[in-house]
């Protein structure tokens, strides 16, 4: 067993990638490869479904060449939540390009469901908010929109899925139409309280049972690639939507503990045992994870833009080369500039739920600079996650749980040591980066070893986790009230003022 490593997917928002992890939770091995995306138009974000395989396929090859696939014991996957691709059975081929999750073109269909008063069945059922957001809404709109797809549909000639269910149809050559139950959580379409397919869901956003892929834990059969796809066939054997497998790989096991990871945009989950908390602040409930049948929820805060304003700066405003230019612009910056940025590019998220709102910066002067807005946009994440940490304190104490005075930090984002500092002063609390932390992938390959007996149990998998850093707040408390009184004027300002059309 020494030898043998679990090849690990992470299918992300703007790359698919590759790691080998050892049985420490070393990786051995990454392949990364970026992937187009496509602005139809305001407010729309799609990928071409096959050019998330072709990579997925590329760098997965990449690294069972590098480590030898007879090493390889089995497949974890994570990947990008809530979009959507809808695909023929016969030929495997996408009917459209996927819709993102970012997307926002089902914002007035969700306001009609809404209006119509159905948000409280919704939220009863999945403990997710009526938005554009979620699976159920760019599906239907596919099948609207595409001719004869819902005649197709109704006939059982398509299949719907998540990225997990497509790249696994892709890797098993159809034998295996599959989700888990953190993904099908995702979708407003799973109850996850009696944890099935709820036919009052499908009747709401008018979905044929027949597109559905099957349901299973975590931690599970899900098949076995095809020798054909990578050379050898190999079983897949975990499964989980990127911020749960984050969760995961961060051994958030008790209740309380929380997580907060830095993608293309931020998720903080807080792990509440087997109790569904229902949040009064327009926080998310969710499934952390489901294994030998028992589900875990959590309560979730979903920022949309972390890392991809960073990536704005780069693509965008060309004012920054890489990434890693940010942490000494930061330091650069004007000690006394008041710039503030609010990232709605493509909404707000949690606790706002504004698909609307768009982005804006607010109190430049003619000596503001690149450092300056840098600055400003990594303050922007850090003010987020502190709306989400007060948002998931209160829910917590209202529901009687204990919330540790610690959050555990990943994503490519906290390798910068002044956005972790910032986090702690903005949030008021220590912040823990691990160190691992490719956290998201590692979950879903720490599924997978559960699934194939390496480890007996979560608590044996949790021994693994070391922590490298900790940053402890050095903010007085008047800066800090002052810098969230500014950012509260600017995301009023934002949800408040109509847009400029």
């Amino acid at each position: 067993m020494s030898d043998q490593f679990i090849l690990s997917i992470d299918q992300g928002t703007t790359s698919s990638r590759a790691l080998a992890f050892a049985r420490n939770g070393q990786v051995l091995g990454l392949g990364q490869s970026e992937f187009r995306q496509i602005f139809p138009a305001d407010g729309w974000v799609e990928h071409d479904a096959l050019e998330i395989w072709q990579t997925t396929l590329q760098v997965c090859r990449q690294v069972l060449d590098e480590n030898g696939a007879e090493n390889c014991a089995g497949i974890g996957i994570t990947n990008q939540r809530e979009t959507v691709v809808l695909w023929d059975r016969a030929t495997s081929q996408p009917l459209a390009n996927a819709i993102v999750w970012q997307d926002r073109r089902t914002a007035e269909f969700c306001d009609d469901l809404k209006m119509q008063g159905h948000e409280a069945m919704v939220s009863a059922k999945t403990g997710l908010l009526l938005d554009p957001y979620f699976s159920a809404s760019k599906l239907a709109w596919l099948l609207d929109h595409i001719d004869g797809a819902r005649a197709r549909a109704e006939a059982g000639e398509l299949a719907f899925g998540t990225i997990d269910s497509w790249l696994v149809w892709q890797l098993t050559n159809g034998q295996a139409h599959v989700t888990d139950a953190s993904n099908a959580a995702r979708t407003s379409l799973f109850n996850i309280h009696d944890n099935q397919w709820d036919e009052d869901l499908l009747a709401l956003f008018n979905i044929p049972a027949s597109l559905l892929p099957e349901v299973r834990d975590n931690a599970a059969d899900f098949g076995h690639s095809e020798a054909s796809v990578l050379g050898a066939s190999l079983p897949i054997c975990g499964m989980a939507g990127d911020q749960q497998a984050a969760t995961i790989g961060q051994a958030c096991f008790q209740t309380g503990m929380i997580k907060s990871t830095y993608g293309t945009g931020c998720f903080v989950l807080a792990n509440t045992g087997t109790r569904a908390v229902a949040s009064q602040n327009r926080l998310l409930t969710t499934i952390g994870y489901r294994l030998n049948g028992q589900t875990y929820y959590a309560l979730e805060g979903s920022i949309f833009m972390a890392g991809a304003i960073i990536q704005w700066l780069r693509d965008g405003l060309q004012i920054i080369e890489k990434a890693s230019q940010t942490q000494a612009l930061a330091e650069q910056a004007r000690a006394d500039s008041q710039v503030v940025m609010v990232p709605a590019f493509t909404g707000l998220g949690a606790p706002h739920w504004a698909p609307n709102a768009r982005a804006a910066i607010f109190n430049m002067t003619r000596d503001t600079g690149r450092a300056e807005i840098v600055r400003a946009a990594l303050e922007a994440v850090s003010l987020q996650t502190a709306d989400l940490m007060q948002a998931i304190g209160d829910d917590m104490a209202a529901a009687g749980l204990d919330v540790p005075p610690h959050l555990r930090v990943d994503g490519g984002m906290v390798a910068n040591d002044w956005l972790c500092q910032n986090l702690a002063d903005m949030c008021d609390c220590p912040i823990d980066r691990p160190e691992i932390t490719e956290t998201t992938a590692l979950g879903a390959a720490m599924l997978a070893m559960l699934q194939l007996g390496w480890f007996a149990n979560l608590q044996d998998l949790a021994a693994n986790w070391a922590l490298q850093s900790q940053f402890e707040p050095s903010m007085d408390a008047a800066h800090r009230a002052a810098k969230k009184h500014i950012w509260q004027l600017a995301i009023n300002r934002v949800l408040h003022d109509d847009r400029l059309n």
